[in-house]
């Protein structure tokens, strides 16, 4: 099944409703491994509704988030290179960290579309706040460790200027997706997907505890 197909059978506030649901999941899982399942697990979510990701990007960030928690060692030495120490307990922080990080963007990507529409005041806050956040999320190839702020701040201006609803969270997609119906294979589909992230919570949950 393609993920144009997917895409269609899943509305926008169901996939927004889906990701909130799933988030939990992500934030509170206490294994690092478990995390990186998840991840991967919203990676696939996403290629599968047909969101397209820049692998160099996500694993530029990923590598930059590791090495900058391996500046602060501590726990088991596994290697040295020099003065320079790679620690159990800062590698497997930074990757931690990492996983959460990236999560939540595949996440977002997934489930933040442009027919997202929640009702009342809130509900309009808060969905243009995901809006944001997708956006945001695409465009992390734009924003440089040297010029965070004002890079954030030129894309957040970018924002504020359109006028028209703001574009999907990838911006290399090819057409916006039209305002669709969940239909019962959708629904099937969204809660595979949650459900598949709180089983990796709760077996994560266990062999942490083990």
């Amino acid at each position: 099944m393609s993920g144009a197909k997917i895409a269609r059978q899943c509305g926008g506030n169901a996939l927004c409703i889906a990701g909130l649901l799933a988030m939990p999941s992500l934030l509170f899982n206490p294994n690092t491994f478990g995390r990186i399942a998840q991840f991967l697990l919203f990676w696939f979510f996403a290629a599968a509704l047909g969101k397209k990701n820049n692998m160099p990007a996500t694993f530029l960030m990923i590598a930059g988030v590791v090495l900058f928690n391996l500046l602060a060692p501590y726990g088991r030495t596994l290697a040295s290179f020099g003065a320079f120490r790679i620690t159990e307990g800062a590698l497997l922080a930074g990757l931690h960290r990492a996983a959460t990080l990236e999560g939540l963007i595949m996440l977002s990507k997934a489930s933040v579309r442009q027919d997202l529409r929640l009702p009342g005041v809130f509900g309009g806050l808060l969905g243009e706040s995901l809006r944001i956040f997708a956006a945001l999320a695409g465009q992390k190839r734009r924003v440089s460790p040297k010029s965070l702020v004002a890079d954030v701040d030129a894309i957040l201006f970018e924002l504020s200027a359109i006028e028209a609803p703001p574009p999907p969270p990838d911006a290399s997609e090819a057409a916006p997706v039209a305002a669709c119906k969940t239909t019962a294979s959708g629904m099937l589909t969204l809660a595979a997907a949650v459900l598949a992230s709180w089983g990796i919570f709760a077996a994560g949950t266990l062999w942490s505890d083990g």
